[in-house]
């Protein structure tokens, strides 16, 4: 059995996560383990929210409350969400964990001792206003690359450019607004990054099957004179400095988040007896690590994280394959946690099952471009593939089957010509399918999976048991069955994009399976199965969205 070990980036706690947050990571990493667990692979997909960090104080400034209090409210939010949207995480743990506290400081250790950390007195923004020094994302200013008025210290989300608080032009407190900053000596550590670019770049270069851009992003790091990097922070939460001089500050998130992966795995394994954390992440070989994320953290998973594992010197599993995405942007401009702007996952919720949302993400993910998100196509895209294709298929077979054949896959009749040759193309169709989702081509996957909805609906519209059952009744009887076990083989593979959509179609044939198995073998005996096995009835399996609804979606989240 193959091991699959599957991570999504890590989603900051401060706040409900838009639909361009969910597509960029967190849901085609929930398609890919649902397929992999369908082909009869052992997967742990592992997630986590990233729990430290200016993101989590100043969400607890705003919200009034202490930052542990805002976390636990947060972290529940979130994983409801999650759950809600389908995401079949095995574990949704924190970073925030005495887990992530123990191993991020041994990874400290690790590294001090190898000579890779150092401390230098760097210049650091300091607010007589606050009485404090101001870590990164607490100075808000101009970008001086791109000019925009609201970049913050650690990057620029207009440009995407990666940030230090002393190059914002016109830099101001995001606590109180002081613009009388000044630059104060202050001690940090830095992982010296510059020490690991060979190793770095030689893992890289070992790496195969990452997008063209994810390589070129971190290349493009490696070869610009890779700066070490600052990893602690003058903060009051976060994971404590165990190093003497230095008390009062903690490890920077981007320190610590990515090996909240490894640690919420340790929490799985806490879980249940018998789970063994190692078996993943140490001396692991024989698993096959996928990491899923927006390409914001492509330079911290491709250059950062690498140099905390490779710069160890233990045998700490890293990542084979890195599929990276770019942005999903919203009516034209971007989607925005910070200023609210665009659909966020609970009002999604609010108006729409979720497998509306996760078909039409999916089938537009922004894999080798920005794709950019209107109400409009949504809505069309939606009622064409979900109700006239999918839900279509569907319905009317199995009202077919209530009308003629008493709510039965039907007896009688032998598959002929038309019945091999659709199952021969449809073979070929299950094989192209099966390569897009193991490419991780997701976009490329759902139009498979629709084309072979519509496959199953041309052959019914053309054998048309509903006419043949008139002249020929044993010919409707196997062109029915053959129907009716199309719908249960299209809906087996589009589980792991609809998986709700999918199970309410699986459980009208009584097949409650937790997976459902990915089909393997000659197709044409299991479209000719099941006869006298009840098929329940149910109404439209998706209801299209109507124009008044299209027009409410409009006025709610247009821009």
């Amino acid at each position: 059995m193959t091991r699959i070990l599957i991570t999504s980036a890590l989603p900051y706690v401060n706040g409900v996560k838009h639909l361009g947050n969910l597509v960029g990571s967190l849901l085609p990493a929930d398609v890919h383990a649902r397929f992999r667990r369908q082909t009869g692979c052992d997967v742990l997909f592992i997630c986590a929210t990233d729990e430290h960090g200016t993101p989590a104080e100043l969400g607890a400034i705003e919200a009034g409350q202490d930052v542990r209090t805002f976390c636990d409210a947060q972290h529940a939010i979130q994983a409801d969400i999650y759950r809600r949207f389908g995401l079949s995480f095995d574990h949704f743990g924190r970073t925030s964990s005495s887990h992530n506290h123990a191993l991020t400081q041994r990874f400290y250790r690790r590294l001090d001792a190898a000579g890779l950390i150092e401390a230098r007195t760097t210049r650091q923004v300091f607010s007589p206003a606050d009485r404090r020094f101001l870590p990164d994302r607490y100075v808000l200013g101009t970008c001086p690359h791109c000019g925009d008025p609201s970049a913050r210290g650690d990057q620029c989300d207009h440009c995407g450019t990666l940030l230090d608080p002393p190059e914002l032009i016109e830099p101001r407190s995001a606590l109180s607004g002081d613009r009388a900053l000044e630059i104060r000596a202050s001690r940090h550590l830095f992982l010296r990054q510059s020490q690991l670019v060979e190793k770095i770049g030689a893992w890289i270069d070992s790496r195969s099957g990452w997008p063209p851009f994810v390589v070129s992003t971190a290349k493009s790091w490696l070869n610009a004179d890779l700066r070490d990097r600052c990893i602690t922070r003058d903060l009051a939460w976060g994971i404590a400095v165990p190093r003497a001089g230095f008390d009062g500050k903690v490890f920077y998130v981007w320190f610590d988040a990515p090996i909240g992966y490894i640690t919420a795995t340790q929490e799985w394994a806490d879980v249940a007896a018998g789970r063994d954390w190692r078996q993943w992440w140490w001396q692991a070989d024989e698993v096959s690590y996928i990491q899923f994320l927006g390409k914001d953290n492509i330079p911290f998973h491709t250059v950062s994280f690498p140099a905390t594992l490779l710069g160890s010197g233990e045998p700490w599993k890293t990542a084979d394959v890195i599929k990276g995405f770019h942005w999903l942007n919203y009516e034209g401009g971007k989607f925005s946690t910070s200023r609210k702007r665009g659909i966020f996952t609970d009002a999604a919720l609010e108006e729409l099952p979720a497998d509306l949302w996760r078909w039409w993400l999916i089938a537009n993910a922004p894999e080798s471009a920005d794709t950019d998100f209107n109400v409009t196509r949504f809505v069309a895209d939606v009622n064409k593939d979900l109700a006239d294709i999918f839900g279509n298929l569907a319905n009317r077979i199995i009202s077919f089957a209530h009308r003629a054949f008493d709510g039965r896959i039907p007896e009688g009749g032998a598959p002929g010509d038309a019945e091999r040759k659709l199952a021969l193309d449809l073979e070929q169709r299950i094989t192209t399918l099966h390569r897009h989702h193991i490419a991780l081509e997701f976009r490329a996957a759902a139009a498979a999976t629709r084309a072979i909805w519509d496959v199953a609906n041309a052959y019914l519209q053309h054998a048309a048991p509903w006419t043949a059952i008139k002249s020929d009744p044993d010919r409707a009887a196997v062109v029915a069955r053959v129907g009716l076990n199309l719908v249960a083989l299209c809906a087996t593979l589009a589980w792991s994009i609809v998986p709700s959509l999918s199970e309410r179609v699986l459980g009208a044939f009584g097949r409650n399976d937790a997976v459902p198995r990915w089909p393997n073998g000659p197709l044409l005996p299991l479209l000719d199965d099941g006869a006298g096995t009840p098929v329940a009835s149910f109404g439209p399996l998706v209801e299209k969205i109507s124009p008044e609804k299209a027009d409410h979606l409009t006025r709610r989240f247009g821009a």
